[in-house]
């Protein structure tokens, strides 16, 4: 499965536009983690937590629209766009929403 930000694929030629297909991913952050990056925030630094997660978040949501694209018959997913956002009572979540549209390709 090609899944790109571009709406062309080099050397291939799309054949049919499918849908748009959407992951998404929230993920909450637990209370120690909030603790560690509020110190991070205070002596400076990056909060490894938080990134573990995001990073968590992203994977989810990609597998979540390759998934949702190879259901509709789709070999690639082209001008695919992805949010951060931070959700929830005092932003206690992290949400990562991922958008494309999947299409059939040939070489």
């Amino acid at each position: 499965m090609i899944i790109s930000t571009t709406h062309t694929l080099d050397n291939k030629t799309v054949e049919a536009y499918l849908g748009v297909v959407v992951g998404e991913a929230v993920m909450g952050a637990n209370l120690f983690k909030d603790i560690f990056a509020s110190i991070r925030d205070i002596v400076g630094g990056r909060s490894g937590s938080y990134e573990d997660e995001l990073t968590r978040a992203r994977k989810i949501a990609f597998a979540e629209l390759e998934n949702e694209a190879r259901q509709m018959g789709a070999n690639a997913v082209i001008g695919v766009d992805i949010d951060y956002e931070v959700v929830g009572k005092q932003g206690s979540m992290l949400m990562v929403s991922i958008s494309g549209t999947a299409v059939r390709y040939r070489d």
